[in-house]
C-alpha cells in the first residue's frame, strides 16, 4: 500500500469512494453537490497550507484523508474515508493516513487540529480518540473550521 499527496487524476476515484461510504454504507443525506471541495481538491487543500492524500492499493484508491489550513496554527481534519476491506489494524490504512496527516501538520506550523464526524461513525470515534483527539462541543470548534451539516460530535488533538 502507498500513501501519496491526491493528484488530479484520482478524482473521480476519491469521490466515488466517499459517497459509497457516506450513503451506501451510512445512508446519510449526503451527496457530490454538498461537498463542493471534491471538485476543487488541489485548491481547497493542497494551495492552502494542507494537504489531501490517498491510499493507493495496486493503483486503486482505498483511502482518503485531507488537512485544511483552517487559520493561524488551526488545521481541519477532513474526508477520512477507507474502504471496507481496508479498515482496521491489519492492513493499518487509517493509521497511515494519519501519520501522514500529523507530519504535514507539525512542518507547517499547526497547533492544533479539528475535527467534526458523525455520529454514527462509531468506528472512527474510538480511531480517533487512540489517537489523541479529545472530544469537545460545537462552541469550542473554531469558527474557521470548515464543518459538514451532518457533523454532530467534534474532536481536538494539540499538535507537539
Amino acid at each position: 500500500m502507498i500513501i501519496q499527496p491526491y493528484t488530479q487524476q484520482y478524482q473521480e476515484a476519491v469521490i466515488t469512494l466517499i459517497l459509497s461510504i457516506q450513503q451506501g454504507e451510512f445512508q446519510l443525506p449526503v451527496g457530490r453537490e454538498d461537498q463542493p471541495d471534491l471538485e476543487r481538491i488541489a485548491e481547497e487543500y493542497q494551495q492552502s497550507g494542507g494537504n489531501f492524500w490517498v491510499a493507493l492499493q495496486g493503483g486503486t484508491v482505498v483511502g482518503t484523508l485531507a488537512l485544511k489550513a483552517a487559520g493561524t496554527g488551526v488545521g481541519a481534519l477532513r474526508k477520512m474515508f477507507v474502504a471496507p476491506a481496508f479498515r482496521g489494524k491489519q492492513h493499518g490504512t487509517a493509521q497511515r493516513l494519519l501519520d501522514a496527516l500529523f507530519a504535514h501538520a507539525r512542518a507547517a506550523g499547526m497547533q492544533h487540529v479539528y475535527l467534526g464526524t458523525t455520529a454514527v461513525y462509531l468506528a472512527a470515534h474510538r480511531f480517533y480518540e487512540r489517537n489523541g483527539f479529545v472530544r469537545i462541543t460545537r462552541e469550542e470548534v473554531p469558527a474557521c473550521v470548515p464543518l459538514m451539516a451532518v457533523d454532530t460530535v467534534f474532536y481536538r488533538k494539540a499538535i507537539l
